[in-house]
């Protein structure tokens, strides 16, 4: 039996893999903490997690026992549940949460120290100046866009929320005309910036003009076993898995040691150079995608963990996705 808690968006996705690839006679369990049947409804068996993350825990623990679960896959708050790996194991559940221990959290969710151990590692990285003030910040920005274009993120944070890149030609209205746009003078931003007392410490980087490369992989104790990698081309994606791009994507996995469906995402720079952007250690929100590539990530990570035999992977070149919206069924 496996469990996958509740997830990304794809967390639907996720269970549709698991279940094309394992046995009838495996019952796949899933939840979420809000009422989502047309997530959950693709398990054979679904619950609502409590709210509270501590209460959350340990009834994730009761339930597992109450009805044999043997594989349990975290999902938005893996690193709450790493801290509680040793209750798992003394329970006899294996706990999956896309590090082996606490410091792959700690590395990888704050981006700061993530960035100085990438360099450490000798892994491509773009170089980036931590900044807590607006002094800081101002130094930070004169600094790198003598060497082009700069942009900013939050030194912790997901889904490119706090993300900025800063163009001096740009209208100072247009944060608020196009916000999806990320696009900001570094005038405005900065004028905005003092208007706090306290701000969270930012990341300012060089800003890379190529494309981005998002790699979804099964990881077993920092090893990884299977991978897709994923690049937008216009409305479409394509896919990947020899590349450069790829390939420092999975060295990151390694050294990082992550363990279980996790995501690391790359950008290439005007030569097509990548650099590690980010490793999130959870599943992409994307990763359904991958399955159109004749690879399964989320049925060989389930049948792997439960000792099954994997779904073969039969790669499909030149395939291209495109996204889109459907109305599901709120209802089991």
């Amino acid at each position: 039996m496996i469990w996958f808690l509740e997830g990304q968006s794809s967390q639907r996705d996720i269970i549709i893999g698991a279940r094309e690839a394992l046995p009838a006679g495996v019952r796949v369990f899933a939840s979420h903490r809000q009422d989502r049947p047309e997530i959950t409804g693709q398990a054979d068996v679904a619950f609502q997690e409590p709210q509270d993350n501590q209460e959350r825990i340990d009834w994730v623990i009761e339930t597992a026992l109450e009805h044999r679960i043997q594989v349990i896959l975290a999902g938005r708050i893996g690193s709450q549940y790493e801290a509680a790996r040793e209750r798992f194991e003394a329970a006899g559940l294996r706990l999956v949460t896309g590090g082996m221990s606490m410091e792959t959290f700690d590395k990888v969710d704050d981006k700061s120290q993530f960035t100085a151990e990438a360099e450490r590692a000798g892994l491509a990285c773009t170089p980036a100046i931590t900044v807590t003030n607006a002094q800081e910040l101002a130094a930070a920005y004169e600094v790198l866009s003598a060497q082009g274009e700069v942009c900013i993120k939050p030194v912790v944070g997901i889904y490119g929320q706090g993300f900025w890149r800063f163009k001096a030609d740009v209208d100072p209205f247009r944060c608020l005309q196009n916000p999806d746009a990320r696009e900001i003078d570094f005038d405005t931003y900065l004028k905005i910036y003092r208007s706090g007392a306290e701000r969270a410490p930012m990341l300012v980087m060089p800003y890379l003009a190529g494309s981005e490369c998002s790699v979804d992989m099964v990881c077993e104790a920092g090893t990884p076993v299977a991978f897709v990698g994923r690049r937008k081309q216009g409305v479409h994606q394509t896919f990947e898995r020899e590349s450069a791009a790829v390939e420092l994507a999975l060295k990151a996995a390694a050294h990082f040691k992550c363990d279980g469906l996790v995501n690391v995402q790359t950008r290439d720079d005007l030569e097509g150079v990548p650099y590690l952007l980010e490793i999130n250690p959870r599943y992409s929100g994307g990763i359904g995608y991958t399955r159109a590539t004749g690879v399964n990530l989320a049925g060989i990570f389930a049948t792997r963990r439960l000792g099954l035999p994997e779904p073969a992977s039969q790669w499909a070149e030149g395939v291209r996705v495109k996204p889109i919206t459907v109305a599901v069924l709120a209802s089991n």
